[in-house]
């Protein structure tokens, strides 16, 4: 049980701290992992599935190990234990800095300045920002914080519920894959498959509790169960569908619709047609709602933990032994 309520303290502490602190501005785990993989796509890079299986399987694989080894080295020290998973939790989620670049662009376009929007919009997603006005920055920006809000957070404290910190590091590690390789370029639609793939794999039970917790602690419970239901099976990505089309009817938006990636134009599917179109003042409840979701999917993934525990720690009922 000792083991169990070391994941606990840890993963509320690395989230505390996420909330307080944010990411370092230098220096950030994940930005030194982007490094290492980038290092080894350049070694192993061929236009060729097996290849990028490899990649997947080396950088994925590498940081889960480095997590699995941490953890045998601290197991006999319980402060030690707990720091790691606190390390680990505040190194891999990232919704404060979420919340705050989508305020960043949310300030500029209040005062009018969609230039300096447009400039902001690349540190929340990869879409062309110069084909985008204000409402569809405002739109990127909200269905960008219900995505990132399962990728950041909710996903990877399923996965360090069910795995501890090798579970943390490589879902966060799988889930960077994804964003630097798993996209359908011309260099990367065989490279990066089973990142991609992967990616979708891990991210399936974090993306559905995010959309039970955006249904709960959203202001249209109702609303949000419906998106959810009618539309979220008509997004290209089976999770994004689930925590945009759920974000959506809480809000009380309408999301989808065309977009631009990397000069590729796509048209998706409306999300929650019946809703009004995003404004400005939008980014800040969709926001409050991913913190909220954050804090509830703490609470879950804590709970399920130690439940968990509390039945591989519970004594096996003995029988008694003579004939009948």
């Amino acid at each position: 049980m000792c083991a169990d309520r070391d994941f606990a303290y840890g993963a509320a502490a690395g989230l505390l701290g996420d909330l307080l602190l944010g990411d370092p501005r230098r220096g950030h785990p994940v930005a030194a992992f982007g490094r290492a993989a980038a290092a080894v796509e350049r070694a192993l890079w061929r236009d060729h599935r097996g290849w990028g299986a490899l990649h997947t399987v080396v950088c994925a694989g590498g940081a889960a190990g480095a997590g699995a080894l941490a953890a045998f080295a601290v197991r006999r020290s319980r402060t030690a234990s707990v720091g790691l998973t606190a390390a680990a939790t505040w190194a891999v989620v990232g919704g404060t800095s979420l919340g705050r670049e989508a305020r960043a662009v949310a300030g500029a376009l209040a005062a009018g300045d969609v230039d300096v929007a447009r400039e902001r919009l690349p540190h929340l997603c990869g879409r062309d920002p110069e084909a985008l006005d204000a409402d569809g920055i405002a739109r990127a920006v909200v269905e960008s914080v219900a995505e990132n809000t399962s990728d950041a957070v909710v996903g990877a404290l399923v996965w360090g519920a069910a795995a501890g910190v090798p579970g943390l590091l490589g879902f966060r590690a799988v889930n960077t894959l994804d964003a630097m390789v798993g996209h359908k370029s011309r260099r990367y639609r065989r490279y990066g498959w089973a990142s991609a793939r992967l990616d979708d794999v891990l991210g399936w039970p974090g993306a559905r509790l995010t959309g039970v917790l955006a249904v709960v602690a959203g202001g249209s419970p109702g609303a949000a169960a419906r998106a959810w239901r009618k539309d979220a099976a008509l997004h290209p990505s089976p999770n994004a569908g689930v925590v945009e089309a759920s974000f959506a009817g809480a809000l009380g938006v309408r999301l989808g619709g065309t977009l631009s990636y990397a000069g590729r134009v796509e048209h998706r599917p409306v999300l929650n047609g019946g809703g009004r179109p995003v404004a400005v003042t939008d980014i800040e409840r969709a926001v409050r709602l991913s913190r909220r979701v954050s804090l509830l999917a703490l609470g879950v993934a804590v709970a399920a933990d130690l439940v968990r525990g509390a039945r591989t720690a519970a004594p096996t009922p003995r029988t008694s032994g003579g004939s009948s």
